[in-house]
């Protein structure tokens, strides 16, 4: 089920970046152990007390002349069109300017619970200066200080108590799968030629994503949902300028599914942000297929997929693990394969190994490269044992976490993968000190 959203809007200056990150945290300073994986930092996840959500900023809203309403009403309606709670922050130290009421008259329209957040507010005697921005219309304005973490405690209290609630869950036994990538993919050619191949649909509904619409279709008996993130609407120079914000329906997509197709355009190669939105997938722990679409429309000769493959390699490291399809949605090349292809993936996303099993492959492992050592001491590992499915999880009992190099965990997971077979799904290796 997708997460909430918050959004942060504001005007410039007045901490928004500051907050983002310190409410992201450490999912924002997480380096990942693979090389490969690029991160947008307009948009990360949150947690607080236990409620996960998705968190965006909005930048900061430019003021001019004439771009100024423009400006405005472009941010807000990003945050009007995505979030289930908006932070409007303002600046403490600056008091009410015209951009603030701009905002908030923007804000009362959109229906959506409102915390305002009065930030630059450094310590306890300056705090009373929070009490003009009752005039602002939103309630108890929330004082905080994005450069010392005052006061986001009392801040994200007030936000997930706004979190709409969550629907009953009814029981789906179909696999969901989601086709994500930047515009101009072929992912609605997809869509409508999984639904006319199969022609077994069992309902259409309307999704939880905006802008989307969850098809089902039967296959071989296996019943499959479609999570559609090919409607993307697009109003306004703003909408048409950048695509950084169509990164948060995706994302919502992701949340949904049991398999991502991350989708190619053979005829336009590889771009940057193919690689940030399959980075979401593999960071959300989904099963993962690469789908190269359009193959038909390319020249080739007799080692064209092999050199594409060799370059999607190189270019999507921390997916070695994703097998990948090269399909046409036009001719409906391979597509045939992509539901059984699906279904794996599902299945290997899901697959638990026993402890025993799992530690005589850990042990044959080290037999047959030995721990490392690092400053005279050397790693030395207990036990292993699977923790979580979707994706596998495993913990690794050993004498100190840190000495477990990326090296090492790499090479460990490879010997996993040989025995078991993890196709299209991502393993985390976890380890914990015995003690």
């Amino acid at each position: 089920m997708a997460q909430p959203t918050v959004a942060i809007v504001g005007r410039p200056n007045v901490g928004k970046s500051t907050i983002f990150n310190r409410v992201a945290g450490e999912r924002i300073s997480i380096v990942e152990d693979t090389p490969g994986v690029t991160r947008d930092r307009i948009y990360s996840h949150g947690e607080w007390l236990g409620h996960n959500f998705n968190l965006i900023d909005t930048g900061g809203i430019e003021v001019s002349d004439q771009p100024f309403i423009k400006q405005i009403t472009a941010q807000a309606e990003i945050a009007i069109d995505e979030a289930d709670v908006i932070i409007f922050m303002v600046n403490g130290k600056q008091g009410i300017t015209d951009a603030d009421e701009r905002v908030a008259q923007i804000l009362y329209r959109s229906n959506k619970p409102v915390v305002l957040a009065v930030n630059k507010i450094d310590n306890f005697e300056s705090r009373a200066d929070i009490y003009d921005f009752y005039s602002l219309g939103f309630g108890d304005p929330y004082p905080i200080s994005g450069a010392h973490g005052l006061g986001l405690g009392d801040l994200l209290d007030e936000v997930i108590k706004n979190f709409p609630e969550a629907p009953e869950e009814k029981k789906d036994n179909s696999i969901r799968f989601s086709l994500i990538g930047r515009p101009n993919v072929g992912k609605s050619s997809l869509v409508n030629a999984f639904l006319g191949d199969n022609r077994v649909i069992v309902s259409d509904v309307a999704g939880t994503t905006r802008d989307a619409i969850d098809s089902k279709f039967v296959h071989d008996g296996q019943e499959f949902t479609i999570v559609d993130t090919a409607g993307i609407r697009k109003r306004g120079k703003v909408y048409e300028k950048t695509e950084k914000y169509s990164v948060m329906r995706a994302m919502k997509a992701i949340d949904e599914s049991d398999v991502v197709l991350v989708v190619l355009n053979a005829e336009e190669g590889i771009r940057e942000q193919d690689k940030r939105v399959a980075g979401y997938a593999h960071e959300a722990g989904r099963g993962v297929i690469i789908v190269v679409n359009k193959w038909d429309a390319l020249k080739k000769d007799n080692h064209s997929q092999q050199q594409f493959e060799a370059a999607i390699r190189a270019e999507f490291q921390y997916l070695a693990y994703a097998p990948i399809v090269f399909v046409s949605a036009k001719t409906k090349q391979r597509l045939s394969q992509l539901p059984d292809l699906i279904e794996k993936v599902n299945i290997n996303h899901k697959k638990r190994i026993s402890s025993s099993t799992l530690n005589e492959v850990i042990m044959d492992a080290v037999a047959m490269t030995p721990t490392p050592t690092i400053k005279t001491r050397k790693l030395r590992i207990y036990y292993a044992t699977q923790v979580a499915t979707q994706p596998p999880a495993i913990v690794l009992f050993v004498n100190d976490p840190e000495l477990l190099h990326f090296s090492y965990r790499r090479y460990l997971e490879n010997q996993i993968r040989k025995n078991f077979d993890f196709t299209g799904t991502p393993i985390r290796i976890i380890p914990r000190s015995r003690k």
